[in-house]
Order: C-alpha cells, then sequence, then structure tokens
C-alpha cells in the first residue's frame, strides 16, 4: 500500500513540476531587439514597457490630447511654435504625465522641442503617434478603395513620411493645410506607439463594407487578418506597410493601435435610438500579428461619458454599479471583450459655458462645467480608466480650441472666423487644461472691485461698457436697490419699444433684454430669437414662440440652447422628447482666477453700489465679434447669414421709467491678443496622475 501511495505521489510531483517548467519555457522575455529590429516601446502579458536604458519599465500611459493649433490659427496652419512646445512639455510634464498623444503629422518644431526637451529633462515625454486621413476625401469617395485606392495609399504615404520624421532624415515640400518643412533630429525613442487613423464615419465603414465584399483577408508579413471585414482589411494594410517600412529602413518599430470610438465600437447595444450609432462595427480583434510585429498591438479608445445615448440609457451598463456608473461599466465590458490591452486614448469634459448633451446619471455633461468640477469629473474618470484594467489615460485636451464647432451652436457663427474669438457658448472650444485668456492680461474682473473700470469711459449716465476677444462688459452704477432692466438693441426697424409685463420703454428696439434680480437672465426679442426660428419654424421641433412674427410685440422670451432631438429608447419604448437648457440664465460668481471663491462660468458681480456683467456675444445674435458681424433678420430663411454692423445700443433702468439706449463700438481686429492660463483642472490632475 506504502508503495503505490509512494508511486502516487511521485506521478503528482513529476506532473507538477511539468506544468512549472512549461510554464517557464512559454513565458517570454520582454525584449527590445529582436532579429536586428529595435522597439522604444512593447506590450507584454497585457501591460505597456517602455525602454529605458535597454531596461523594460512597466508603466501606466497618462497624459494629454496636443492639437495643432492656438489663437489665431486654423489646425492646417499649424500656428504653434518650438517655444510654444518647450513650455507645454514642461508644463506637462510638472502635471505628473509621461505621454502626450498627436493626430498628425506637424511641423519641425514639435519634434525639434521633443528632442530639446527629453535631451535635458531627467523626465522623458513620450508621444502616441497618429496618422491622419483626409476626412474630405473619406466625404466625397466613401470607400479607401476608390479611384485605385486614393486614400489608401495617401493614409500609407503620409505614414511612411512619419517614419521618416521619427528618423529625422525627411523634407516636406510646401502644401496648404499640412505640415513641411526639414526634419533632422531623431526622435524615435520617444514614440512609443501608433494610433492609427481617425473617429470612423459609419456610413463609411458600412459603405465599404458593401462595396467590397469579396474583400475577406490579408496576409502580411507583419499583420494578417481573421474573419476581417473589407474595411478591417483596409486598417490591416496601412498598418502592414507602416510597420515593414520602418523595419526595413530603419531597423525600428514601436507598438500598433487603430483609432476608434464607441460608434464604431464592436459591442452591440441594444438600447441605443440612433441606428448610426450602433450601425457597424470595426473590431481589431480580427488584425492579427505575426512573430515579426513583436512590439505588440493595443486598442485605442475615445471614451467620453454622454454620448452616444446607450451610455444613458443601456439596461444592462446601468445595473453593474451602485451607484450606477455606465462609464465605468462601458470599459468594464470593453476590456472584457478584447484580448488585447486597451488604451482610453481620448476622454474629457469641457469647462464651457454652453453645453451640448447631459449624462443621465453622473452629471458629466458636454459642457456647462467649471474648471474646479472639470478637474473632479477628470479625476473621478481616471480612476475608472485605471480601475477597469485600461493601460492608459489621455485626456482631451490639453489647450483649448477657438476654431472648433459644435452642433448646436454652429449654426450661429461664421465658420470661416472662429478662430479668431473666443465662443464660450461652444463647448468644443474648452476642453483644454490650459486656457487662452482673451488679452495680454486679465481686463475686467467680476469681483465687486471697481478700480478695473478706471480708465474706461461712461457710454452713458452711470453705465460703461468695453468688451474683448470673448465678452461683451457692462458696469453699472445703481441707483435702486429694485429690480434692474437692461436693453440691447443690436439690429435697426425691429425689437421692442416697450416691455409690456414692466411697463418699461426705450429709446429705440430693444432686441435682448437682460434683468438683474433673483433670477437674473438674459432674454431676447420673440421676433431675433434664433432658437425658435430654427428649432420651431424650420425644423418643426418644437412650439413656435409667442410673438415669433410681430415686430414689437412687447414680450421677451428665454434664450435656448438645444441638447437632443426627441427620443424613443429600443426595447424600453421609453419616449423622451427634445430637450434644451436656457442658456440665459446667468450666474453670480467672481470671476478673478486669483481669488479663492473664483468660479469660472460666473456671469455677473453686484454690490449694493455697482452691477458688472460679461455676456457671451452668441447670446446677443453676434456672429462675429471680431468683423462685428450680427445676425441678419431671418424670417423667410431657413438659414442664418451675417450683416456688418457699426455700433449696438445700450441702456438701463427699473420699471416704470423710459429707457435710453446709448451708442457702443469697439475696433475691429486681425489676430486675436490672448494669454495662457492653467486652469484649476490642471492642478487637480496633477495631483491625481500621482496616484497612478
Amino acid at each position: 500500500m506504502k508503495k503505490w501511495l509512494l508511486l502516487g505521489f511521485i506521478v503528482i510531483l513529476v506532473g507538477f513540476l511539468s506544468i512549472m517548467i512549461a510554464g517557464l519555457i512559454k513565458k517570454k522575455p520582454i525584449v527590445q531587439i529582436q532579429n536586428g529590429i529595435t522597439t522604444s516601446a512593447t506590450i507584454h502579458d497585457g501591460d505597456f514597457y517602455i525602454f529605458n536604458n535597454n531596461k523594460p519599465k512597466k508603466i501606466f500611459i497618462k497624459g494629454v490630447n496636443i492639437g495643432a493649433t492656438k489663437p489665431g490659427y486654423f489646425p492646417g496652419e499649424l500656428g504653434i511654435t518650438k517655444e510654444d512646445y518647450l513650455r507645454w512639455f514642461d508644463q506637462i510634464t510638472k502635471m505628473n504625465a509621461n505621454t502626450i498623444r498627436v493626430y498628425t503629422t506637424l511641423k519641425p518644431a514639435f519634434y525639434d522641442a521633443l528632442y530639446e526637451f527629453n535631451l535635458e529633462s531627467d523626465e522623458k515625454l513620450y508621444v502616441m503617434h497618429g496618422v491622419w486621413v483626409n476626412e474630405d476625401l473619406m466625404k466625397a469617395l466613401m470607400d479607401p478603395y476608390a479611384e485605385e485606392e486614393r486614400l489608401l495609399n495617401e493614409f500609407i504615404s503620409d505614414g511612411k513620411d512619419l517614419v521618416d520624421i521619427f528618423h529625422g532624415n525627411k523634407t516636406l515640400e510646401s502644401r496648404p493645410g499640412f505640415a513641411n518643412g526639414v526634419y533632422t533630429k531623431d526622435v524615435s525613442q520617444y514614440i512609443i506607439g501608433w494610433i492609427l487613423g481617425v473617429e470612423w464615419d459609419p456610413e463609411f465603414v458600412k459603405n465599404t463594407n458593401e462595396l467590397h465584399e469579396d474583400i475577406q483577408t490579408f496576409e502580411g508579413t507583419y499583420l494578417h487578418t481573421h474573419n476581417a471585414t473589407p474595411f478591417e482589411v483596409f486598417l490591416a494594410r496601412v498598418g502592414e506597410a507602416i510597420l515593414e517600412y520602418e523595419a526595413n529602413t530603419y531597423q525600428n518599430t514601436r507598438p500598433l493601435s487603430f483609432t476608434n470610438w464607441l460608434t464604431t465600437d464592436p459591442l452591440d447595444h441594444p438600447n441605443e435610438p440612433d441606428p448610426k450609432e450602433d450601425l457597424v462595427s470595426v473590431n481589431v480583434e480580427h488584425i492579427k500579428l505575426s512573430k515579426k510585429a513583436f512590439a505588440g498591438q493595443f486598442a485605442s479608445y475615445h471614451v467620453y461619458p454622454y454620448y452616444p445615448e446607450f451610455m444613458n440609457f443601456s439596461e444592462e451598463l446601468v445595473k453593474v454599479y451602485d451607484p450606477v456608473n455606465t462609464y465605468k461599466a462601458y470599459l468594464k465590458k470593453l476590456n472584457k471583450f478584447h484580448s488585447m490591452p486597451v488604451l482610453v486614448a481620448e476622454f474629457g469634459v469641457p469647462a464651457s459655458r454652453g453645453k451640448a448633451h447631459d449624462a443621465r446619471y453622473s452629471g458629466f455633461n458636454q459642457g456647462q462645467h467649471t474648471e474646479q468640477r472639470q478637474g473632479e469629473i477628470l479625476a473621478s474618470m481616471i480612476k475608472d480608466i485605471y480601475d477597469t484594467g485600461n493601460i492608459g489615460a489621455l485626456i482631451f485636451a490639453w489647450q483649448d480650441e477657438w476654431f472648433k464647432r459644435t452642433w448646436n451652436t454652429m449654426d450661429f457663427d461664421l465658420e470661416w472666423q472662429r478662430p479668431f474669438w473666443s465662443n464660450v457658448e461652444t463647448n468644443e472650444q474648452m476642453f483644454g487644461l490650459l486656457s487662452f485668456e482673451p488679452g495680454e492680461s486679465l481686463k475686467i474682473k467680476l469681483d465687486g472691485n471697481a478700480s478695473d473700470w478706471d480708465l474706461i469711459p461712461y457710454i452713458g449716465e452711470n453705465l460703461k461698457a468695453t468688451q474683448d476677444e470673448r465678452y461683451l462688459y457692462l458696469y453699472i452704477e445703481k441707483r435702486s436697490q429694485e429690480p434692474l432692466y437692461i436693453g440691447i438693441d443690436t439690429i435697426p426697424n425691429q425689437g421692442n419699444m416697450t416691455h409690456s409685463k414692466k411697463n418699461i420703454s426705450f429709446s429705440s428696439g430693444a432686441d435682448f433684454l437682460i434683468t438683474m434680480d433673483q433670477t437674473s437672465k438674459i432674454e431676447v426679442d420673440p421676433y431675433y430669437d434664433a432658437f425658435s426660428h430654427l428649432y420651431g419654424e424650420v425644423l418643426k421641433m418644437v412650439d413656435k414662440s409667442l410673438g415669433m412674427d410681430t415686430i414689437s410685440s412687447g414680450l421677451f422670451t428665454g434664450l435656448y440652447h438645444a441638447l437632443s432631438k426627441a427620443l424613443t429608447i429600443p426595447i424600453t419604448n421609453e419616449y423622451i422628447g427634445f430637450s434644451r437648457y436656457e442658456a440665459g440664465l446667468l450666474r453670480k460668481g467672481n470671476s478673478d482666477p486669483n481669488s479663492t471663491s473664483y468660479d469660472s462660468l460666473s456671469d455677473y458681480f453686484d454690490t449694493n453700489e455697482f452691477v458688472e456683467i460679461r455676456i457671451p456675444y452668441l447670446l446677443l445674435n453676434i456672429m462675429d465679434p471680431s468683423t462685428k458681424t450680427r445676425m441678419a433678420n431671418f424670417k423667410g430663411q431657413t438659414s442664418f447669414t451675417g450683416e456688418h454692423f457699426d455700433s449696438i445700443q445700450i441702456g438701463f433702468g427699473y420699471a416704470g421709467e423710459s429707457v435710453l439706449l446709448n451708442p457702443y463700438t469697439w475696433e475691429n481686429w486681425g489676430m486675436p491678443t490672448y494669454h495662457e492660463r492653467l486652469k484649476q483642472s490642471y492642478y487637480i490632475v496633477q495631483n491625481t496622475f500621482t496616484k497612478y
């Protein structure tokens, strides 16, 4: 009996040792060089490693996306200087970040600055680099294989150019809208990953798949596909060409990824009410690496907490956590799906006055956050990203972007003038941790200290006005503690001569009325109400305002921005009507960034003696303050056009009074003036990044 027990023990021991030895044999070492090819970083056992002095160092990728522009420039003009980059790199590193992401080829200034900064800094800054796709060409062709694979070939060509640029070996000729110059600095050791492509239009993906059903497989030296769609084959071909070119030309490689977002993710979202948002999938699991692509592959996603709607209404996501956290639940589900590690390559919320969408449970809305709240939300999202096993979190964005548009305000401004002024109603302009503040220094602070106004002349009795690239400012010396009414006339031959409810008359037609009371707000004459005209008259999504068709009706109505069209949620059949919010409501607070009570969303500050107000231009139907262009009379029109004005008329009074409106104007400007300021959110992120 003992003999059999001993024999059994020996068999078990041998089996156990065999398993251990097999595990040791299978476990691959972390290598920087393989078959003569060197990498700057690698994926190993689901973790991300960079090589420092030939030694692998596991990191959590933490950092920011950097845009290609600053005030006064469109992205294609690439107006950022080397000095700008060096200053920003220092600030980003001091924020405890280790990585920046860029979307496209930049001018030599960026790569020169990266080389110089890392040469002198003990804390290196690494780059996840994108290759942009011509989105205008995408819309025109709707097929990457069209015109003898024109889009595919341009995509590959731009990627190969970047390979040469990384190694300081490229001269790009001048092309409108594209980077150019002589690239001489070898920064390849700091480029730790590719993130190829853009947020793919689902119609573009679907059309590609339908037109090329015969394209199902790709077999390359570095990449191959399995069960791939024609669109995924397109991606594989691009990735193959870029990896092969760098390996053959420079004996160098790096980890590979492709941009994706929730709209084209590989998951099913049965509670999504918009068919386009769950129309088609891009699944990078169908793109496989060969042994030569030893640096590895990761999935990259842009993940925001408020859109698409399934983030608000998915029954599955709602049930995962208590309290409800659909953002974390989605990340958990996404990571469970993928066999490769996941990078959240974009996430964030804007510190903007305007907003474009609400998050149903978290309040992490697309706008209307103070800088303090923006930072708190980013800290929460970073924790969720880390806790659900992602390899990194890249905040969108480092800097504010004045050129941006948003769907619910883009009809009301001039697209070709956007970079020249700051539109706080457009949330997309204010995702940054770095703010571009109007003027060479802060002109007016809403803080109860009237000294800012000492050198500014009166435009009427007890009334001063000034402006900058962001706001119209008013200073009013009170004559009473009663509710105060301010009339503003921006367009002639219309507007209200009286305010029937308050028994106020105006010397010229007031198009806007500001009421300073317990609930302070800006209202608009219904005849000049752009929101009601667009959504009531043109699109017929809301009821038309009373008085819309009458000049001098004596009525004023609230100023609104749209949030969402009416929705019916699949499965539950829950109906949610058209949603909007009152953008004209005014918030009392201190706008001095150096004050302990600073509120970045402040609209006014009042005392017993005076009130100071700042008014976003868009709330006065000013489409471009830099050229003094207002919204023309839109009656009978389906869109909005601009027209020049010389001045606006402003006055104030109390109930029962006749209000004299006084002219005010300003000089047009070309290039805007601005100064940089780190937002409160920067310092919150700085502290948060120390934890990961």
